[in-house]
């Protein structure tokens, strides 16, 4: 458990000690590496052979008095971090003191409280001197004698009277350093649009310049606000995978080429460059009659052209018919999030449906529709007698017939009360 608890937990610029378990890979080297607030990185001699393991507090040597730090490094690596870092070997190391004692400690998280407080009263002091710089942060070191302001400014800012003003303040000793937007949000850290912390926070400790071209050569669309980053830089991953994308592109076909077959000439409209196949089209503007062949098959058709031959179509002869069956698959289609939405749909409508089926056959309807002609059987004995055209009343064998109805009782009162005249006209 004692040696869980020494390590250091996952931070900023993290290295990981893969000569940890080897004998002697922690000991032989009398150096170890130290990190201060943030990014800030320093080597120092271990030079009264302390007990030092990454996690621990210690006081190193400054100028003037001390300053608090942690272990981070220990061991053979320290000096491949130093060969990374272009320390040279003839250089001046200062030494550790000691390990931090709590009142060290104290002193040291008094000094860090007040941080915040002195960079917005500095940012204030910078404004009324009309200083065009941006002073994005300061670390007081472990004793508090001593502040160090970090600013931006595009150009050469004079901040003599800053410094005066900023030791008559906070009665500190002051030290300027200029970094850039890309160091500065190193510095502050952060979440990038890929969803991890940003590389300059975590693992960059170099930065290359990133220009446009490194996106042109990537078909990624120069859009200001998805190409830069926090730093309103470009991204730095623009120059992860452009060397592949260079590579990719010697093999492919110029851009250029011009495809002439018997029917239309062809423009190069979009090249997919892990699948090796390029997409043609009739216009050059428009995406118009496309059509996607691979590498090998521009080239050949290039040759052709050059020979003064015209191929009949772009595809080969199998790959026409082939073409015209296949059928795109729309990948995006899987990670919808509607998709559990339209299953529950499906799921509701079958729920309804089954009560619709099921109350047609219950038994305990059926007999209440067939009490209801039970009243007229009693009636219906008197079937015998003559049926009264006068009479509404409904015998049992009409009971079917719905639809005449209503016309036999329309009509049956038209001929109540009246005798016809050929009739009268007999009796005379």
């Amino acid at each position: 458990m004692e040696d869980k608890d020494r390590r250091c937990p996952r931070g900023k610029l993290h290295c990981y000690n893969w000569l940890e378990d080897i004998p002697g890979g922690m000991t032989d080297f009398d150096i170890v590496e130290v990190q201060f607030k943030n990014t800030r990185k320093g080597f120092y001699r271990n030079s009264t052979n302390l007990d030092l393991a990454p996690g621990d507090l210690v006081a190193v040597e400054a100028s003037p008095g001390h300053d608090i730090g942690t272990v981070t490094l220990t061991g053979r690596l320290v000096a491949l971090q130093m060969r990374r870092a272009n320390v040279k070997p003839d250089a001046e190391i200062r030494r550790v003191f000691r390990k931090a004692k709590p009142a060290d400690i104290d002193k040291y998280e008094e000094a860090k409280a007040r941080e915040n407080d002195t960079m917005i009263r500095a940012r204030k002091i910078a404004d009324s001197l009309h200083l065009n710089m941006k002073i994005g942060d300061v670390e007081y070191q472990g004793d508090g004698n001593k502040a160090i302001f970090y600013y931006i400014a595009d150009e050469r800012v004079d901040f003599r009277q800053l410094i005066k003003v900023l030791a008559e303040t906070f009665k500190v000793r002051i030290e300027m350093k200029q970094i850039g937007a890309r160091q500065e949000a190193g510095r502050i850290g952060g979440i990038g649009s890929c969803g991890r912390p940003l590389c300059c926070a975590s693992w960059m400790t170099n930065f290359v310049s990133v220009g446009t071209s490194a996106a042109r050569y990537q078909d990624i669309s120069l859009n200001p606000q998805k190409l830069a980053g926090q730093c309103a830089k470009l991204k730095c991953c623009l120059n992860f995978e452009v060397d592949t994308y260079v590579e990719s592109a010697r093999r492919m076909p110029p851009r250029e080429a011009r495809l002439e077959t018997l029917d239309n000439t062809y423009y190069h409209f979009k090249t997919d460059i892990f699948k090796k196949e390029i997409t043609y089209s009739t216009d050059k503007q428009l995406a118009a009659n496309l059509v996607t062949i691979d590498a090998a098959r521009a080239f050949e058709v290039i040759e052709m052209n050059r020979q003064g031959e015209k191929p009949e179509s772009l595809r080969r002869e199998g790959e026409a018919k082939s073409g015209a069956k296949a059928r795109p698959i729309d990948l995006a289609s899987q990670d919808d999030l509607t998709r559990f939405d339209k299953t529950k749909k499906k799921k509701r409508k079958k729920v309804k449906q089954a009560p619709a089926q099921s109350e047609a056959p219950q038994p305990q309807k059926q007999p209440k529709e067939k009490e209801a002609p039970a009243q007229p059987k009693e009636q219906g004995e008197r079937k015998p007698r003559p049926k009264n055209k006068n009479n509404n009343k409904k015998g049992p064998g009409q009971q079917p017939q719905q639809s005449p109805r209503p016309e036999a009782q329309q009509q049956q009162p038209q001929g109540q009360g009246r005798i016809p005249k050929a009739f009268i006209d007999n009796q005379e």
